[in-house]
């Protein structure tokens, strides 16, 4: 099981992330492109990161949404979100180039993500973005209760789809995501996360908010590395699937 994580947000003088830290235990690194966070110079070193630690580079789109952090929702047309995510990745496929190396996969942000899990009229404009630029480029989504919608749709415009669960949230019934505002939306006791992420790669079902029991697809696994406790987390994630494999 892979685990991916958000990388390169920091912006200017302002730091988030402790990317360095969390590098050697990940296998997929989601740069953030200059709309949500980052900027050209924090691009670049955590490209040079990733190579260093033979991470595999992924295009982090979202909205252009600095105050924000890109968690918000915008009034945006699917031409809309195909043309700002074309801008991005080539934004971050161009520093690719630079350092000798490529993009790996397409995995948009925040509310963005959000909005074309729900709405499949902006996720046919993220594969229209994704096709154009390079259809062997997988395009991450999120792993919900019935993906099959999307799954169709990703048939029809020739795209690979990546499903991603989380290991540090909770779920809806119908496997999205509750807002972070809400009590108990993002688990932070390490215990919980880790058996959160080794129930996913199991393929067993986790129970919903409601009580449920939800079966969710995983073809890989966010994490974070906000802070050092969350480091932590997955450092123990990573050992505890390294037991699974050799079990």
């Amino acid at each position: 099981m892979k685990l991916n994580c958000d990388m390169g947000e920091s912006f200017g003088s302002w730091t988030k992330g402790m990317d360095a830290e969390v590098m050697p235990y990940i296998d997929m690194a989601n740069i953030a492109c200059g709309f949500h966070a980052s900027d050209p110079l924090t691009m670049d070193r955590t490209v040079r990161t990733a190579i260093a630690e033979k991470v595999a580079i992924g295009a982090h789109p979202g909205y252009p949404d600095l105050m924000g952090f890109g968690r918000r929702s915008m009034a945006c047309s699917p031409a809309e979100v195909e043309d700002m995510m074309l801008y991005q990745i080539g934004a971050l496929a161009g520093i690719c180039q630079a350092e000798g190396t490529a993009l790996s996969y397409v995995k948009p942000h925040g509310a963005m993500y959000n909005d074309m899990a729900a709405n499949l009229e902006l996720l046919e404009g993220a594969m229209r973005a994704v096709r154009a630029f390079d259809a062997r480029l997988p395009l991450m989504v999120m792993a919900t209760a019935n993906p099959e919608p999307h799954r169709q749709l990703a048939e029809k415009m020739g795209v690979t789809l990546c499903l991603e669960p989380f290991a540090a949230r909770a779920y809806e019934a119908t496997g999205h995501l509750p807002s972070r505002r809400l009590p108990g939306a993002v688990h932070h006791d390490q215990a919980t996360i880790v058996v959160q992420a080794v129930a996913l790669a199991k393929g067993e079902a986790l129970t919903a908010r409601d009580g449920s029991a939800l079966q969710l697809p995983c073809d890989t696994l966010c994490v974070h590395g906000d802070n050092p406790e969350s480091v932590a987390a997955v450092r123990a994630i990573r050992e505890a699937f390294t037991a699974l494999e050799s079990a």
